[in-house]
C-alpha cells in the first residue's frame, strides 16, 4: 500500500516524484505530470501495484530509464515527507550496487534526492582553507574525467558543469571568398566604373585606376539534429553548443530538429538566455524524445529549406545515431541529395563511443556512403574536437570512414541482383 498520509496529498506527491525523476535525467513535462495524476486517479490508489503500473506507463518513455524509475519508486513512496530518511535509505543501495550501469543510475538518483536539500552549515575558517587547498589540487583530474564522461551517464551537477564548459567554446568557421566584390587598393580586378567616375572629376585626365577584390565571409552553418528518444541527452548538449555559436554576430547558424517530423527552431534558439531558448524549443517541438523518421525529415529539409539556407558553401551538421526503420531507400536518396547541396556534410553520431562500432544498422549503412566526415559527439572531448575541425577549411581524412565505405561496397557487390 502507498504510504501517502491523506489522499489529498497524492497529487502533490506525484508532482514531487516527477520533479525527482526530471532532476535524475528523465525528460518529464507538465503535461506528463497531469496525465500521471489522471492515471493514478483511475486505478485503485490503495494498491501499490496499480499505482506503480500507472506511473510507469505515463512517466517512462525509454527502456533504459526503467531501472532508475524502479529505484526511485521503491524509495520515494515509502515516506515522501522525510527527505533525510529517503537519502539514508538510498545511499546504502549506491554502495551495494555491483553492476556498472546500476551504480550510475543509483548515483544519479542520489543526486536528484539531494538536489533541493538545504545547504550544509559553513565550515570553520581553518577547515575551509584546508578543503580549498585539497580541491585545487584535484581540479585538473576532475576536469579530465568530466571531459571523457558520456552525456547520457552524467549526474545533474556534471551536466550543469558540462553546459557551462560548452558555453565557453567559441567556434568560428574560416572565412572564404564570395562572389561579391569590394574596393581594394591593390585588388586583382580593375573597377572600371569607379575609374571613369574619378576621371569626370578631374576633367578627363588620367587618374590611378580603382581596383577591387572578392569579399571574404564565413559560410553559414546548418544543423539538423535528431531529438528522438535515443538522442535526447546528446541533442540537448548539441543545442547548447549551437546556442553559443549563435551569439557570435559574424556567424550565421540555422537549426532544424526532427523526430517524426521536421521543425525549424532558429528563431527560438537565438534568444540570449540558453534556458529560455530551450524552453521555447520544448513548447514548439511536440515530438521530442519520441520516435524517429530520418528519411522523411531530410527529404522535407531538401524540399522546403535547402534552397534558402544552403548558400555560400554552407557547412551541414547531421546529428543522429542513424537508427531508422525505413524499409525502402528513401533515406539514402535524401542524404545523397543533401550531400550534393553542400561541400561539407559532417555526420555526428554518438554511437561512435563504442570501440567495436560497425555500420550494421540499415540507417547507418544508408547514410555512411554520402557523408564527408564522421565524428563522435558523446562527450565534451568530442565537442571540442568538432569545434577545432570547424575552424579548418577542409575535411580531415578518416581511415575508418573509408574502410567502412569499402566494406559496404563489397557487401553490395556480393548481393545477387534480382531479375
Amino acid at each position: 500500500m502507498i504510504q501517502d498520509g491523506t489522499s489529498g496529498r497524492l497529487p502533490a506527491n506525484i508532482g514531487r516524484f516527477a520533479r525527482l525523476l526530471r532532476r535524475a535525467g528523465i525528460a518529464i513535462g507538465p503535461g506528463d505530470v497531469l496525465v500521471a495524476a489522471a492515471a493514478v486517479a483511475a486505478v485503485d490508489m490503495a494498491s501499490r501495484t496499480q499505482v506503480h503500473a500507472a506511473l510507469k506507463a505515463t512517466l517512462v518513455k525509454r527502456r533504459e530509464h526503467l531501472p532508475l524509475f524502479e529505484q526511485a519508486f521503491d524509495v520515494f513512496w515509502r515516506d515522501p515527507q522525510l527527505r533525510e530518511r529517503l537519502l539514508s535509505l538510498l545511499l546504502p543501495q549506491v554502495e551495494s550496487e555491483r553492476t556498472p550501469d546500476g551504480r550510475k543510475l543509483a548515483r544519479r538518483l542520489a543526486d536528484a534526492f539531494a538536489g533541493d536539500a538545504p545547504p550544509p552549515p559553513p565550515p570553520p575558517e581553518e577547515k575551509l582553507r584546508e578543503e580549498t587547498r585539497i580541491d585545487a589540487s584535484l581540479t585538473w583530474d576532475a576536469t579530465e574525467r568530466l571531459k571523457t564522461r558520456d552525456f547520457e551517464q552524467m549526474s545533474a551537477d556534471e551536466a550543469a558543469e558540462a553546459r557551462r564548459a560548452i558555453r565557453l567554446l567559441r567556434t568560428r568557421l574560416p572565412e572564404r571568398p564570395v562572389r561579391r566584390l569590394k574596393a581594394a587598393p591593390r585588388g586583382p580586378r580593375i573597377d572600371l566604373r569607379r575609374s571613369l567616375r574619378g576621371q569626370t572629376r578631374t576633367g578627363g585626365e588620367a587618374v590611378t585606376l580603382a581596383r577591387r577584390r572578392h569579399r571574404r565571409a564565413r559560410p553559414p552553418l546548418v544543423a539538423i539534429v535528431d531529438v528522438s528518444g535515443s538522442m535526447d541527452a546528446y541533442a540537448r548538449m548539441m543545442l547548447h553548443l549551437l546556442h553559443a555559436m549563435m551569439q557570435d554576430a559574424g556567424q550565421r547558424v540555422s537549426v532544424f530538429l526532427f523526430g517524426t517530423r521536421l521543425s525549424e527552431v532558429t528563431r527560438e534558439l537565438a534568444r540570449r538566455d540558453p534556458d529560455e531558448a530551450l524552453e521555447a524549443i520544448g513548447r514548439k517541438v511536440k515530438d521530442w524524445s519520441g520516435g524517429t523518421r530520418i528519411g522523411p525529415a531530410l527529404a522535407a529539409f531538401n524540399r522546403r529549406y535547402a534552397r534558402r539556407v544552403l548558400t555560400r558553401n554552407a557547412v551541414v551538421l547531421l546529428v543522429t545515431d542513424g537508427l531508422d526503420r525505413a524499409e525502402d531507400d528513401s533515406l539514402s536518396r535524401a542524404v545523397e541529395r543533401l550531400a550534393h547541396l553542400t561541400p561539407r556534410l559532417i555526420w555526428l553520431n554518438p554511437l561512435l563511443r563504442f570501440d567495436g562500432f560497425q555500420p550494421a544498422a540499415r540507417g547507418v549503412r544508408a547514410i555512411l556512403p554520402h557523408v564527408h566526415e564522421f565524428r563522435a559527439v558523446h562527450n565534451l572531448t568530442g565537442l571540442e574536437a568538432l569545434a577545432a575541425a570547424l575552424t579548418r577549411t577542409k575535411a580531415e581524412a578518416d581511415p575508418r570512414l573509408e574502410a567502412w565505405r569499402r566494406g559496404l561496397r563489397a557487401d553490395d557487390a556480393a548481393v545477387p541482383i534480382r531479375r
